[in-house]
């Protein structure tokens, strides 16, 4: 059997396809756990300052 005919059997692609969903459930699982160093309300404040900033560069003079 030539590899492409064993990457084409129904069990190797449902084997891969739950090898992705447990690596994105388990990146999900992660993020839920929180522990990021710094705050989503900062990150927040920090892109709207760049964005007033970048908008004040644009539009005066």
């Amino acid at each position: 059997m030539s590899d492409q005919q064993k990457r084409d059997r129904p069990d190797f692609i449902s084997s891969r396809m739950q090898r992705r969903r447990a690596k994105i459930a388990q990146e999900l699982a992660r993020n839920r756990e929180g522990g990021h160093k710094i705050p989503t309300w900062v990150l927040a404040t920090i892109l709207v300052l760049v964005l007033v900033g970048w908008l004040a560069l644009i539009f005066l003079p």
